[in-house]
């Protein structure tokens, strides 16, 4: 997976054109506008953008649109930010062309995905749209404790590993799974030799928290920050956020932080 950088892609599309045309007299010849005699110009596109973000985080978009003809900047005119989404385009932010005649556009994608820029026109520059750019998002603790929050509530049950019931190490493997890819084993004990070591001075929302007896493991949860994790406890209770009751246990960390 390619890491964070800029790049920068420029392709101008014609998706329209027209001619204004005065409406002749009777047996007089046509009259025809200056719009029609000096046709619209197919402006460039270009795009720069950070290809790789952090679950959360906001990704920016820079378009900046050019008249080929002059090579001046367009400065007329606004620039939608698209994302393509279960195969559309959507729109997300549309803003106006500065004096410089560039605009930045920002969002926060949530999944990996292809965006791109497209020019609405103005008087004789035709509306255009630039080539995709794939935004590729990384897992973070912020993505694995969101998904955590999701299952609020869910009754443990022994052995269960979700999505609706869990015990304590099927809730860890479920989250991890769901937002890392990560394919962690149903078992406590064995969860504390995955990941990266953390010293306990350095834990960050996201990471695994395993506690111990001795040096076996016997219970997993997510910490949530404070003291605090999200776990499913025992028999009885629920998925939710409780405080961290013993001094021995381990943190593994898992994504980035």
């Amino acid at each position: 997976m390619p890491g964070t950088g800029t790049i920068a892609l420029s392709l101008g599309a014609c998706l329209c054109a027209g001619q204004l045309i005065g409406t002749p007299a009777a047996s007089a010849a046509p009259v025809v506008t200056a719009a029609a005699a000096a046709p619209a110009v197919k402006p460039k596109i270009t795009n720069s953008a950070t290809r790789s973000v952090a679950w959360g985080k906001k990704v920016s978009v820079t378009a900046k649109v050019i008249d080929p003809k002059t090579g001046k900047v367009v400065t007329r005119g606004s620039v939608r930010l698209q994302a393509k989404r279960d195969g559309k385009w959507r729109t997300w932010v549309t803003k106006k062309l500065s004096s410089k005649g560039t605009v930045k556009l920002t969002a926060e994608p949530h999944i990996t995905g292809y965006f791109r820029t497209q020019y609405t026109g103005a008087t004789n520059i035709r509306w255009a749209t630039s080539g995709a750019i794939k935004i590729t998002v990384k897992s973070s603790g912020a993505k694995v404790l969101a998904q955590a929050k999701k299952h609020k509530g869910a009754l443990y049950k022994f052995g269960a590993s979700g999505p609706k019931r869990f015990d304590c190490s099927g809730y860890t493997q479920y989250v991890y799974k769901k937002t890392t890819g990560k394919k962690l084993p149903h078992k406590a004990n064995s969860q504390q030799k995955y990941g990266k070591a953390v010293a306990k001075s350095k834990k960050k929302i996201g990471d695994l928290i395993v506690v111990r007896s001795g040096s076996y493991g016997t219970h997993a949860g997510i910490y949530a920050g404070n003291g605090y994790m999200w776990d499913s406890p025992h028999s009885g209770a629920r998925v939710g956020k409780h405080k961290i009751w013993s001094k021995n246990y381990v943190v593994r960390r898992l994504v980035a932080a």
